[in-house]
């Protein structure tokens, strides 16, 4: 079977030309006692604050909803804002960077000027992703029966396959990956709002009780409730907004395996999306691994940071474990990955908070534990031994890498405007 090859020519004439210029997020707790309803205006109203936005500013709306949300004419309604464009897609996690593509075509189409993108979850309290909690999955039918015959009733156990095959092909070790636990708990101890602050040992990763083979607990995501929010416009219009915009250099969105549904008919099992989505990416962003100076690869689990990194190109394939365990994701490193703690210890949100984390990091205005000052901007250290700061100095680029399943991913760069 031949793979379609994607001219990239008339995409390339969209770089730079678009820009976040706000985010904005609730915070990431268990328990909200609030409905997706108000999460999400409480995300959205956020991000318009953090960009200096009125509800007159913005007429597009989209956002994502896997086993919860809140339809996007019902929070504008609530936010006093009119709609010339809105979809609710279905979806979980790689939507983010899709949206954002989705946002980019609806405003180049002339539909709208400005797009307001959410995700709202009560993903402890309410639909928990392994379908228990207060409102469980409903009856399994269509491709979940084929799915559950073989046990694949959760995210963990039907990645797995990926993962082991990954240990037996290239010897990596769970001490190599505890280290994106690690290196992630480290960053989120210097994160105000992350859920879990703690530092955690490969020890302790290691150690912890077993959820699905090779999958340890601290291996896993954490699961919080929350909602998170980014507004997308031209880049030509950004500058009219509060802060130096995020310029968008590429975006790839859901990109697939020949397979997704058995993707192990389709080999080798531990090459992952990124495999085909990096030939959309670099070309179309100018740029290749090497520019990259900040990494946001989706975390659901310590393997799917470091599949992804290998098949974008930050590694050779095979070497993920030893790029993971080298140190070089660390504040201080050669390349930084998520630094606000990501999905394992900041909270989780289908990858939206790993977008909002590299859009401040561009900025220079990640929010620490630094003094804030007369200004009211944050005095970074840049010493990231005390606990304090999680600021990256001199960012000028970004990666950020989704993930849905090993079959379908999506990935955008960013640059400082």
């Amino acid at each position: 079977m031949t793979t379609p090859t994607m001219d990239a020519s008339t995409e390339r004439h969209l770089r730079d030309k678009y820009a976040i210029v706000g985010v904005g997020e609730t915070t990431y707790t268990r328990g909200s006692g609030r409905t997706t309803r108000a999460l999400g205006t409480w995300a959205i109203k956020n991000a318009m604050e953090d960009a200096g936005m009125g509800p007159g500013d913005i007429d597009g709306m989209l956002s994502y909803s896997n086993n919860d949300s809140t339809p996007s004419p019902m929070l504008a309604g609530d936010l006093g804002i009119r709609l010339n464009f809105y979809m609710d897609v279905y979806g979980g996690g790689s939507s983010t960077e899709a949206l954002i593509g989705i946002a980019i075509g609806v405003i180049e189409a002339g539909m709208c000027n400005t797009v307001a993108i959410f995700r709202s979850m009560n993903g402890y309290s309410q639909v928990r992703i392994g379908g228990t909690g207060a409102r469980a999955a409903a009856p399994v039918s269509g491709d979940a029966l084929h799915a559950r015959t073989y046990g694949w009733m959760s995210a963990g156990q039907n990645f797995s396959q990926s993962f082991m095959r990954h240990m037996y092909d290239y010897g990596t070790t769970p001490e190599q990956l505890a280290m994106v636990k690690v290196i992630h708990s480290e960053h989120a101890s210097n994160n105000p709002k992350a859920y879990y602050k703690q530092r955690y040992t490969v020890d302790d990763v290691v150690n912890s009780r077993f959820i699905v083979k090779p999958l340890h607990l601290l291996d896993c995501c954490v699961e919080t409730d929350n909602a998170t929010a980014i507004i997308v416009t031209r880049a030509d219009r950004a500058y009219d907004w509060r802060h130096t915009p995020a310029r968008i250099l590429s975006v790839v969105g859901r990109c697939c395996k020949p397979r997704i549904d058995m993707h192990y008919q389709h080999g080798p099992i531990s090459t992952v999306a990124g495999h085909y989505a990096k030939d959309i990416l670099w070309p179309n962003a100018g740029v290749g691994p090497t520019d990259v100076d900040v990494t946001g690869s989706y975390d659901a689990f310590t393997f799917t940071t470091m599949l992804q990194l290998e098949d974008y190109g930050f590694c050779k394939k095979g070497e993920g474990g030893d790029y993971v365990s080298s140190g070089a994701m660390r504040l201080g490193g050669e390349r930084p990955n998520n630094t606000s703690g990501g999905h394992l210890c900041e909270g989780y949100t289908h990858g939206m908070n790993m977008v909002i984390e590299n859009v401040r990091q561009l900025r220079g205005d990640v929010d620490d534990y630094c003094p804030q000052g007369p200004d009211g901007k944050r005095q970074h250290t840049f010493d990231y031994n005390e606990g304090k700061c999680r600021q990256v100095n001199d960012v000028g680029i970004t990666a950020n890498l989704g993930w849905a399943m090993p079959g379908t991913g999506s990935a955008m760069v960013m640059r400082k405007g």
